[in-house]
Protein backbone atom coordinates (compact mmCIF):
# COMPACT_ATOMS: atom_id res chain seq x y z
CA UNK A 1 0.00 0.00 0.00
CA UNK A 2 2.71 2.29 0.78
CA UNK A 3 4.77 1.29 -2.33
CA UNK A 4 1.34 2.55 -4.32
CA UNK A 5 1.03 5.82 -2.38
CA UNK A 6 4.86 6.70 -3.07
CA UNK A 7 4.06 5.71 -6.95
CA UNK A 8 0.55 7.88 -6.93
CA UNK A 9 2.42 11.18 -5.90
CA UNK A 10 5.66 10.58 -8.63
CA UNK A 11 3.01 10.61 -11.07
CA UNK A 12 0.32 13.13 -9.31
CA UNK A 13 2.34 15.72 -11.88
CA UNK A 14 1.27 13.88 -14.87
CA UNK A 15 -2.06 13.55 -13.63
CA UNK A 16 -2.32 17.30 -13.59
CA UNK A 17 -1.18 17.36 -17.42
CA UNK A 18 -3.45 15.04 -18.80
CA UNK A 19 -6.02 16.61 -16.86
CA UNK A 20 -5.47 20.36 -18.21
CA UNK A 21 -5.37 18.39 -21.25
CA UNK A 22 -8.86 16.40 -21.40
CA UNK A 23 -10.33 19.61 -20.28
CA UNK A 24 -9.27 21.79 -22.85
CA UNK A 25 -10.16 18.98 -25.66
CA UNK A 26 -13.45 19.15 -23.88
CA UNK A 27 -13.90 22.61 -24.24
CA UNK A 28 -12.67 22.96 -27.71
CA UNK A 29 -15.78 20.51 -28.53
CA UNK A 30 -18.12 22.65 -26.36
CA UNK A 31 -17.00 25.52 -27.95
CA UNK A 32 -17.75 24.02 -31.44
CA UNK A 33 -13.75 25.08 -32.32
CA UNK A 34 -13.58 21.10 -33.14
CA UNK A 35 -16.27 19.61 -34.35
CA UNK A 36 -17.96 16.41 -33.83
CA UNK A 37 -19.38 14.36 -37.19
CA UNK A 38 -22.88 13.19 -37.48
CA UNK A 39 -23.89 9.93 -38.40
CA UNK A 40 -27.63 9.29 -40.69
CA UNK A 41 -29.48 7.79 -37.64
CA UNK A 42 -29.41 7.49 -33.82
CA UNK A 43 -26.08 7.09 -32.11
CA UNK A 44 -25.85 5.54 -27.92
CA UNK A 45 -23.29 6.31 -26.61
CA UNK A 46 -22.15 3.87 -23.82
CA UNK A 47 -19.14 4.89 -21.92
CA UNK A 48 -17.54 5.37 -18.56
CA UNK A 49 -15.06 7.45 -16.70
CA UNK A 50 -12.49 5.20 -15.35
CA UNK A 51 -10.23 3.10 -16.83
CA UNK A 52 -10.90 -0.38 -16.20
CA UNK A 53 -14.04 -2.64 -16.18
CA UNK A 54 -17.83 -1.71 -15.69
CA UNK A 55 -19.74 -3.49 -16.99
CA UNK A 56 -19.76 -2.25 -20.44
CA UNK A 57 -19.80 -4.99 -22.57
CA UNK A 58 -22.87 -6.78 -21.00
CA UNK A 59 -24.75 -3.27 -21.31
CA UNK A 60 -23.59 -2.38 -24.80
CA UNK A 61 -24.83 -6.34 -25.73
CA UNK A 62 -28.04 -5.15 -23.47
CA UNK A 63 -28.72 -2.32 -25.56
CA UNK A 64 -28.29 -3.70 -29.11
CA UNK A 65 -30.48 -6.57 -28.89
CA UNK A 66 -33.27 -4.48 -27.17
CA UNK A 67 -33.26 -2.48 -30.16
CA UNK A 68 -33.14 -5.91 -32.42
CA UNK A 69 -36.03 -6.86 -30.89
CA UNK A 70 -37.90 -3.52 -31.67
CA UNK A 71 -37.19 -4.49 -35.27
CA UNK A 72 -34.39 -1.75 -35.46
CA UNK A 73 -31.49 -2.33 -37.68
CA UNK A 74 -28.61 -1.97 -35.11
CA UNK A 75 -24.53 -1.50 -35.62
CA UNK A 76 -21.98 -1.34 -32.48
CA UNK A 77 -18.99 0.67 -33.23
CA UNK A 78 -16.36 -0.63 -31.25
CA UNK A 79 -12.37 0.28 -31.71
CA UNK A 80 -11.08 -2.59 -30.25
CA UNK A 81 -8.22 -3.37 -27.83
CA UNK A 82 -5.71 -1.18 -29.23
CA UNK A 83 -7.56 -0.40 -32.45
CA UNK A 84 -7.92 -3.92 -33.22
CA UNK A 85 -9.39 -4.18 -36.56
CA UNK A 86 -12.62 -6.11 -37.65
CA UNK A 87 -11.27 -9.62 -37.79
CA UNK A 88 -10.36 -11.04 -40.74
CA UNK A 89 -9.90 -14.45 -41.26
CA UNK A 90 -6.25 -15.46 -39.36
CA UNK A 91 -6.19 -12.03 -37.87
CA UNK A 92 -6.81 -11.58 -34.22
CA UNK A 93 -9.32 -9.32 -32.84
CA UNK A 94 -10.19 -7.99 -29.48
CA UNK A 95 -11.85 -9.82 -26.41
CA UNK A 96 -14.63 -7.08 -26.99
CA UNK A 97 -15.49 -7.81 -30.42
CA UNK A 98 -15.24 -11.62 -29.96
CA UNK A 99 -18.05 -11.54 -27.39
CA UNK A 100 -20.21 -9.87 -29.61
CA UNK A 101 -19.57 -11.81 -32.39
CA UNK A 102 -20.48 -14.98 -30.47
CA UNK A 103 -23.53 -13.54 -28.55
CA UNK A 104 -25.21 -11.70 -31.55
CA UNK A 105 -24.21 -13.93 -33.76
CA UNK A 106 -24.40 -11.34 -36.95
CA UNK A 107 -27.74 -10.06 -36.34
CA UNK A 108 -26.10 -6.89 -35.64
CA UNK A 109 -23.73 -5.10 -37.67
CA UNK A 110 -20.22 -4.31 -36.52
CA UNK A 111 -18.23 -1.22 -37.30
CA UNK A 112 -14.23 -2.05 -35.43
CA UNK A 113 -11.07 0.26 -35.58
CA UNK A 114 -10.60 3.81 -34.52
CA UNK A 115 -11.98 5.50 -37.38
CA UNK A 116 -16.15 5.06 -35.78
CA UNK A 117 -17.25 7.91 -38.30
CA UNK A 118 -15.94 5.89 -41.19
CA UNK A 119 -17.10 2.80 -39.92
CA UNK A 120 -20.43 4.45 -39.13
CA UNK A 121 -20.90 5.52 -42.17
CA UNK A 122 -19.77 1.95 -44.36
CA UNK A 123 -22.87 0.54 -41.72
CA UNK A 124 -24.89 3.25 -42.70
CA UNK A 125 -24.95 1.62 -46.63
CA UNK A 126 -25.78 -1.20 -45.49
CA UNK A 127 -29.05 0.00 -43.51
CA UNK A 128 -27.88 0.44 -40.38
CA UNK A 129 -30.30 3.35 -38.49
CA UNK A 130 -29.20 3.19 -34.71
CA UNK A 131 -25.78 2.89 -33.51
CA UNK A 132 -24.67 1.73 -30.19
CA UNK A 133 -20.95 3.28 -29.62
CA UNK A 134 -18.97 1.27 -27.53
CA UNK A 135 -16.57 2.92 -25.27
CA UNK A 136 -18.00 6.57 -26.73
CA UNK A 137 -17.86 9.16 -23.62
CA UNK A 138 -14.51 10.33 -24.80
CA UNK A 139 -15.18 9.93 -28.47
CA UNK A 140 -16.30 13.42 -29.02
CA UNK A 141 -15.45 13.29 -32.68
CA UNK A 142 -18.52 11.37 -33.09
CA UNK A 143 -21.70 13.37 -32.30
CA UNK A 144 -24.36 10.89 -30.37
CA UNK A 145 -27.87 11.31 -29.45
CA UNK A 146 -27.44 10.04 -25.80
CA UNK A 147 -24.40 9.86 -23.41
CA UNK A 148 -24.82 6.77 -21.06
CA UNK A 149 -22.18 6.83 -18.47
CA UNK A 150 -21.60 3.04 -16.76
CA UNK A 151 -19.77 4.07 -13.22
CA UNK A 152 -18.78 0.83 -11.27
CA UNK A 153 -20.00 1.06 -7.08
CA UNK A 154 -17.35 -1.04 -6.35
CA UNK A 155 -14.44 1.86 -7.43
CA UNK A 156 -16.65 4.66 -8.89
CA UNK A 157 -13.73 7.25 -9.10
CA UNK A 158 -10.34 4.95 -9.92
CA UNK A 159 -8.73 6.24 -6.37
CA UNK A 160 -9.82 9.45 -6.74
CA UNK A 161 -7.28 10.83 -9.00
CA UNK A 162 -6.61 10.80 -12.69
CA UNK A 163 -4.41 8.96 -14.99
CA UNK A 164 -1.62 8.13 -14.70
CA UNK A 165 -1.62 8.34 -11.16
CA UNK A 166 -5.72 6.74 -10.47
CA UNK A 167 -8.11 5.12 -13.33
CA UNK A 168 -10.17 8.50 -14.10
CA UNK A 169 -9.95 9.13 -17.81
CA UNK A 170 -11.40 12.73 -16.94
CA UNK A 171 -12.47 14.68 -13.67
CA UNK A 172 -15.74 14.15 -12.24
CA UNK A 173 -16.92 17.30 -13.36
CA UNK A 174 -17.20 15.48 -16.80
CA UNK A 175 -20.24 14.11 -15.90
CA UNK A 176 -22.01 17.08 -16.74
CA UNK A 177 -22.12 15.58 -20.23
CA UNK A 178 -24.26 12.59 -19.23
CA UNK A 179 -27.82 12.01 -20.26
CA UNK A 180 -28.21 8.49 -18.20
CA UNK A 181 -25.86 7.32 -15.40
CA UNK A 182 -25.80 3.69 -14.80
CA UNK A 183 -24.34 2.50 -11.17
CA UNK A 184 -23.45 -0.61 -11.40
CA UNK A 185 -22.85 -4.03 -9.44
CA UNK A 186 -25.27 -2.19 -7.13
CA UNK A 187 -28.97 -1.93 -6.49
CA UNK A 188 -28.39 1.06 -3.57
CA UNK A 189 -25.52 3.40 -3.56
CA UNK A 190 -26.50 6.79 -1.47
CA UNK A 191 -22.82 7.63 -1.23
CA UNK A 192 -21.60 7.12 -4.79
CA UNK A 193 -25.27 9.17 -5.77
CA UNK A 194 -24.14 12.47 -3.93
CA UNK A 195 -20.49 12.68 -5.20
CA UNK A 196 -22.61 12.65 -8.81
CA UNK A 197 -24.83 15.27 -8.08
CA UNK A 198 -22.54 17.46 -7.34
CA UNK A 199 -21.50 17.39 -11.07
CA UNK A 200 -25.01 16.30 -12.69
CA UNK A 201 -28.77 15.95 -12.97
CA UNK A 202 -29.04 13.35 -14.76
CA UNK A 203 -31.31 10.31 -14.16
CA UNK A 204 -29.65 7.60 -12.32
CA UNK A 205 -29.96 4.34 -12.64
CA UNK A 206 -28.77 0.56 -10.95
CA UNK A 207 -27.82 -2.42 -12.58
CA UNK A 208 -26.46 -5.86 -10.92
CA UNK A 209 -24.70 -8.83 -12.87
CA UNK A 210 -26.43 -11.70 -13.40
CA UNK A 211 -25.26 -15.65 -14.40
CA UNK A 212 -26.85 -15.90 -17.02
CA UNK A 213 -25.04 -19.31 -18.25
CA UNK A 214 -22.02 -21.82 -17.05
CA UNK A 215 -20.28 -23.32 -20.29
CA UNK A 216 -17.34 -25.51 -20.74
CA UNK A 217 -14.26 -24.26 -22.13
CA UNK A 218 -14.27 -25.72 -25.79
CA UNK A 219 -11.43 -28.13 -27.10
CA UNK A 220 -11.36 -29.96 -23.47
CA UNK A 221 -10.79 -33.76 -24.60
CA UNK A 222 -10.83 -36.83 -21.78
CA UNK A 223 -12.62 -34.36 -19.30
CA UNK A 224 -15.41 -34.88 -17.08
CA UNK A 225 -17.18 -31.28 -16.83
CA UNK A 226 -19.19 -30.98 -13.37
CA UNK A 227 -23.09 -31.67 -13.88
CA UNK A 228 -23.31 -28.52 -11.22
CA UNK A 229 -20.34 -26.30 -10.94
CA UNK A 230 -21.49 -25.06 -7.78
CA UNK A 231 -21.48 -28.00 -5.55
CA UNK A 232 -17.98 -28.04 -6.70
CA UNK A 233 -14.99 -26.04 -5.41
CA UNK A 234 -13.57 -24.00 -8.13
CA UNK A 235 -10.23 -21.67 -8.95
CA UNK A 236 -11.63 -18.79 -10.05
CA UNK A 237 -8.89 -16.33 -12.90
CA UNK A 238 -9.42 -13.77 -15.18
CA UNK A 239 -7.38 -10.93 -17.23
CA UNK A 240 -9.97 -7.98 -16.43
CA UNK A 241 -10.58 -4.23 -15.57
CA UNK A 242 -12.10 -5.34 -12.26
CA UNK A 243 -11.10 -8.82 -11.43
CA UNK A 244 -12.38 -7.98 -7.57
CA UNK A 245 -15.83 -7.80 -8.83
CA UNK A 246 -15.45 -11.24 -11.28
CA UNK A 247 -14.41 -12.90 -7.89
CA UNK A 248 -17.23 -11.51 -5.29
CA UNK A 249 -20.08 -12.25 -8.31
CA UNK A 250 -18.85 -15.68 -8.06
CA UNK A 251 -19.26 -15.69 -4.38
CA UNK A 252 -22.78 -14.11 -4.76
CA UNK A 253 -23.52 -16.43 -7.37
CA UNK A 254 -23.30 -19.29 -4.66
CA UNK A 255 -19.91 -20.40 -6.68
CA UNK A 256 -17.59 -22.05 -3.46
CA UNK A 257 -14.01 -20.58 -4.22
CA UNK A 258 -11.09 -22.05 -3.18
CA UNK A 259 -8.75 -19.69 -4.78
CA UNK A 260 -7.77 -16.96 -7.49
CA UNK A 261 -5.70 -15.29 -9.71
CA UNK A 262 -6.12 -12.20 -11.75
CA UNK A 263 -3.95 -10.92 -14.83
CA UNK A 264 -4.38 -7.33 -16.27
CA UNK A 265 -6.91 -6.28 -18.38
CA UNK A 266 -6.68 -7.92 -21.84
CA UNK A 267 -3.70 -10.20 -21.09
CA UNK A 268 -3.25 -12.97 -23.52
CA UNK A 269 -2.39 -16.19 -21.63
CA UNK A 270 0.71 -17.85 -21.91
CA UNK A 271 1.13 -22.01 -21.79
CA UNK A 272 3.24 -21.94 -18.52
CA UNK A 273 0.95 -19.29 -16.71
CA UNK A 274 -2.15 -21.72 -17.01
CA UNK A 275 0.21 -24.93 -15.68
CA UNK A 276 1.16 -22.46 -12.46
CA UNK A 277 -2.66 -21.49 -12.02
CA UNK A 278 -3.89 -25.44 -12.69
CA UNK A 279 -1.01 -26.25 -9.53
CA UNK A 280 -2.25 -23.41 -7.67
CA UNK A 281 -5.90 -25.13 -8.42
CA UNK A 282 -5.32 -28.35 -7.30
CA UNK A 283 -3.01 -26.98 -3.89
CA UNK A 284 -6.08 -24.96 -3.06
CA UNK A 285 -8.56 -28.47 -3.42
CA UNK A 286 -10.13 -27.13 -6.41
CA UNK A 287 -11.85 -29.76 -9.03
CA UNK A 288 -12.44 -26.64 -11.48
CA UNK A 289 -10.88 -23.81 -13.05
CA UNK A 290 -13.76 -20.98 -13.90
CA UNK A 291 -12.68 -17.98 -15.72
CA UNK A 292 -14.76 -15.21 -17.50
CA UNK A 293 -16.02 -15.07 -21.02
CA UNK A 294 -13.67 -12.43 -22.06
CA UNK A 295 -11.13 -14.66 -20.75
CA UNK A 296 -12.18 -17.57 -23.39
CA UNK A 297 -10.59 -15.89 -26.44
CA UNK A 298 -7.70 -14.53 -25.11
CA UNK A 299 -6.73 -18.68 -23.75
CA UNK A 300 -6.36 -19.87 -27.81
CA UNK A 301 -4.02 -22.30 -28.32
CA UNK A 302 -3.49 -22.86 -24.77
CA UNK A 303 -4.12 -26.79 -23.42
CA UNK A 304 -5.47 -27.66 -20.09
CA UNK A 305 -4.86 -30.78 -18.35
CA UNK A 306 -6.40 -32.94 -15.71
CA UNK A 307 -8.79 -30.42 -14.75
CA UNK A 308 -12.27 -28.87 -16.25
CA UNK A 309 -12.39 -25.29 -17.16
CA UNK A 310 -15.64 -23.73 -17.13
CA UNK A 311 -16.74 -19.61 -18.16
CA UNK A 312 -19.36 -17.54 -17.22
CA UNK A 313 -21.35 -16.16 -19.51
CA UNK A 314 -23.32 -12.80 -17.42
CA UNK A 315 -25.62 -9.97 -18.18
CA UNK A 316 -26.53 -6.55 -16.94
CA UNK A 317 -29.91 -6.29 -15.11
CA UNK A 318 -31.54 -2.97 -15.30
CA UNK A 319 -33.44 -1.91 -11.62
CA UNK A 320 -35.78 -0.13 -13.67
CA UNK A 321 -35.39 -1.20 -16.97
CA UNK A 322 -39.16 0.08 -18.49
CA UNK A 323 -37.92 3.81 -16.81
CA UNK A 324 -34.45 3.25 -18.65
CA UNK A 325 -35.88 2.73 -21.87
CA UNK A 326 -38.74 5.31 -21.46
CA UNK A 327 -35.60 8.08 -20.54
CA UNK A 328 -33.83 6.82 -23.87
CA UNK A 329 -36.44 7.20 -25.84
CA UNK A 330 -37.38 11.43 -24.63
CA UNK A 331 -33.84 11.87 -24.03
CA UNK A 332 -33.14 10.99 -28.01
CA UNK A 333 -36.12 12.99 -29.42
CA UNK A 334 -35.48 15.88 -27.38
CA UNK A 335 -32.08 15.77 -28.73
CA UNK A 336 -33.00 15.20 -32.01
CA UNK A 337 -36.11 17.74 -32.40
CA UNK A 338 -34.30 19.72 -30.26
CA UNK A 339 -35.74 21.36 -26.54
CA UNK A 340 -39.75 22.16 -26.35
CA UNK A 341 -39.66 25.99 -26.28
Amino acid sequence: MRNTSRLRLLLWPVSLVWCAAVRFRAALYRWRILKSSRLPGVVISVGNLTAGGTGKTPMVLQIAERLRAEGKRVGILTRGYRGSSAGTPGEPQSDEVAIYRERLQHHVHLGVGPDRFANGQTLARHGVEWFVLDDGFQHMQLARDIDIVLIDATDPFGGGHLLPAGLLREPKSALARADIIIITRADHAPAIESIVRRYSAAPIFYATTELLDMLPLRGQVGMQVPAEWRAEKIFAFCGIGNADAFFNDLIRWGFQVAGRASFPDHHSYFQEEISQIVTQAMKAGASALVCTEKDVFNLRGIKFSGIPVGFVRIAMSLSDADKFWETVRATVKEHQEGPVK
